[in-house]
């Protein structure tokens, strides 16, 4: 790389993680490593789950992704969940390959962390999008199509997408 050159961002990554954040107010940010070709989702949850709890959600959401990949013929999928607590917040993580995963996975883990943590789980309350404007069939597709994207087009930044007062924000790092 050239001194003062910047890389240029991946549009469709940037808008990747824009609408995985907009479509999914559980999901507290989402990062791309471009060095492991892989999504890291974070929930971030009000308390420390119990060891048990978490290990079972944990379960649940992995034998879940394996039986959804069963479904559409997918292999050799690389899922990896943990748990970090912070003081009395805990942010449970889950990491997905690029290669493998879809919207409709990326739904459904949303939906169990939402069904099992539904009292913790910290959900900014700006977050929801008016429902006259939002589509999110269309913001589904597009997600899909993002994603596929981003399987054939090798990009080299690494790129984080937060939630602040209602906005959803993306770093190109």
């Amino acid at each position: 790389m050239q001194l003062g050159r910047k890389k240029k961002p991946n549009i469709d990554g940037i808008n990747l993680l824009v609408s995985i954040l907009v479509c999914y107010p559980e999901i507290g940010t989402i990062s791309f490593e471009p060095g492991e070709d892989a999504l890291h989702f974070s929930f971030a949850l009000q308390e420390v789950p119990p060891r048990q709890v978490y290990e079972d959600v944990g379960e649940l959401i992995r034998e879940s992704i394996l039986t959804y990949h069963s479904i559409e013929g997918f292999s050799n999928a690389r899922i990896e969940i943990y748990l970090e607590g912070q003081g009395h917040t805990a942010f449970f993580h889950v990491i997905r390959d690029i290669r493998t995963i879809s919207q409709g996975e990326i739904s459904m883990i949303a939906a169990i962390m939402h069904e099992r943590f539904a009292e913790t789980l910290m959900i900014d309350p700006d977050s929801r999008p008016d429902e006259l404007e939002f589509d999110l069939a269309a913001h589904e597709n597009a997600i899909d199509h993002m994603i596929g994207t981003l399987k054939i087009t090798r990009v080299t930044n690494r790129m984080i997408g937060i939630r602040e007062e209602g906005r959803v924000l993306v770093f190109n790092k």
